[in-house]
């Protein structure tokens, strides 16, 4: 079976620690709840994440070098 989290057109996926988080949302100005979602059951998530869990997601860019994205692990 092949790992799709190791294709290297998949972006990096890490799970944010939760001193990161409280930078990340009170930098936004928002709750976990309010980022957009990601199910459990995706592929690219790495092995040991939970729901309520936080993604970063690291992509390449045309306009930046790079664009970081987070999503909230859900069911």
């Amino acid at each position: 079976m092949v790992d799709v989290s190791q294709h290297k057109m998949v972006p990096e996926h890490t799970i944010v620690d939760s001193d990161e988080l409280d930078e990340v949302l009170a930098e936004y100005d928002i709750k976990s709840t309010d980022l957009p979602k990601i199910k459990r059951t995706d592929p690219a998530l790495p092995d040991d994440a939970e729901p309520g869990d936080v993604i970063k997601i690291v992509r390449d860019s045309r306009t930046t070098e790079r664009a970081v994205v987070y999503r909230l692990v859900v069911e």
